[in-house]
């Protein structure tokens, strides 16, 4: 089977069913940034040296090709997504949540992205997962989607949140973070540097 087709040189790509469509639908930006998505969790999970992250990053990795595949289902063929499926991979990042937030310490400040590479990449691939809600909640104002989709996205990024600080942890890297009243001290401190200069 050849990567090349060539059907794809218009600017059309086809979704499940065959019907073809712009690159640039809305549909195809929803599940293409799911797609970015596994690949940064992919990237995450070969920097990690810690197995439990490493298992973790790759179920997710299978999660969000179910994901992709609702996404890439056209309204009409809907009623064959299994939402129940979702809905339990929903289920199940909330139980791994609450498990990692109770193994971490309380967290006062705002947390820089970054410390361990494995951390900083997960990190990445909140913001990502981010984007990806956001091109999701698009889509739904045009077209049906599966409620239980955009609701995954979300409890992911919240997973990947807890999941980066726990990565810094377990690696023994300090996570940095953001402190307003020290940040301000260090602008006023830089300015009086560049006057006395």
């Amino acid at each position: 089977m050849k990567i090349y087709t060539r059907t794809g040189d218009d600017g059309t790509t086809s979704l499940f069913g065959g019907m073809r469509v712009s690159k640039d639908n809305a549909r195809i930006e929803a599940y293409g940034a799911v797609d970015e998505l596994n690949a940064v969790v992919g990237l995450a999970a070969s920097l990690s040296r810690h197995e439990g992250i490493t298992r973790s990053l790759h179920g997710i990795q299978e999660d969000l090709f179910a994901i992709s595949s609702d996404l890439a289902t056209p309204p009409e063929r809907h009623q064959s997504v299994n939402a129940g499926t979702i809905q339990s991979l929903i289920e199940t990042l909330e139980k791994a949540i609450d498990k990692l937030e109770a193994s971490l310490p309380p967290l006062h400040k705002f947390v820089l992205p970054g410390g361990h590479p494995c951390a900083a990449a997960i990190h990445m691939a909140r913001t990502i997962c981010r984007r990806a809600e956001r091109r999701v909640i698009t889509l739904g104002t045009t077209e049906a989607i599966t409620p239980a989709t955009r609701i995954y996205l979300n409890r992911l990024s919240d997973y990947l949140f807890v999941l980066g600080r726990h990565a810094n942890q377990v690696h023994d890297v300090e996570e940095m973070t953001w402190d307003r009243k020290q940040h301000e001290q260090r602008q006023q401190h830089e300015q009086r540097q560049r006057g006395s200069s």
